[in-house]
């Protein structure tokens, strides 16, 4: 007895563990919190259970959660702020800069549900990681259905990196419709272009990049179709010919 009371766990101690990862990664931390609370206010948003005008409040609280994670983010990658244009040119190479430019862009317009899915769907991939890393500090072979969860959400998260980057690059003709509809500002299709521009050219994630291109061999392929009536065939060539003029030049 007395053994096995000395070599057996002690109350709280896995717990303990949990606690004292999350402390000692503090600014890793707040992003997961952060990250949770954007999921939290994004899934209320998508299914408005509280009413249509909480809903709108929730789309902004998203943005907004999502604009600090991404502020936090950016701080972790470029902690030593400078006010230059090599550190802004700097700035722009990096996700989180996109996203807190994203953020920005979104969080004053009218409320699109097309645009709170990429929000919703990196914050619930960055905080699946993270949850893990507190499951596994806790303990090898804890929470066991919410280990199969985080697990099935790896498995699949090319396809919710390819979900994103398809959504990204139809809001952009969302923007020029919402101008024409009334909904949106003047200015939004031009600071979105430049946030698509970058998310092109992003050196850690190529599927926006990689989407464009399939999706110009999808169209090339369907209108070099006999069926496919000529005026039709122009119509999309002259389209393809003009994004492609629009699109940056990737080193």
């Amino acid at each position: 007895m007395a053994d096995s009371t000395q070599n057996g766990p002690m109350p709280g101690a896995a717990g303990g563990g949990a606690v004292q990862f999350l402390m000692a990664n503090k600014l890793d931390t707040a992003m997961w919190i952060s990250r949770l609370f954007t999921v939290y206010c994004s899934a209320l948003f998508v299914l408005p259970l509280l009413g249509l005008h909480e809903a709108a409040s929730f789309y902004q609280r998203a943005l907004l959660a999502n604009a600090l994670t991404s502020a936090l983010r950016l701080h972790q990658r470029l902690p030593h702020f400078q006010l230059s244009r090599a550190f802004l040119a700097q700035a722009l190479l990096e996700d989180s800069c996109h996203y807190l430019l994203y953020s920005l862009i979104f969080v004053n317009s009218y409320p699109v549900t097309m645009s709170i899915f990429p929000v919703l769907l990196f914050s619930l991939l960055h905080a699946a990681t993270y949850t893990k890393k507190v499951l596994d500090a806790r303990s090898s072979n804890s929470v066991p259905f919410l280990r199969n969860f985080l697990e099935k959400l790896n498995a699949n998260q090319q396809n919710i990196l390819k979900f994103i980057a398809c959504n990204e690059i139809f809001l952009m003709p969302a923007t020029v419709f919402m101008l024409f509809s009334g909904q949106g500002s003047l200015l939004q299709p031009f600071i979105y272009y430049r946030f698509l521009t970058l998310r092109y050219s992003s050196r850690r994630n190529p599927y926006c990049r990689t989407l464009f291109t399939e999706l110009r061999i999808v169209v090339e392929h369907l209108i070099m179709k006999p069926s496919c009536p000529v005026f039709v065939r122009r119509l999309c060539l002259s389209g393809i010919s003009f994004i492609s003029r629009l699109a940056p030049n990737v080193a």
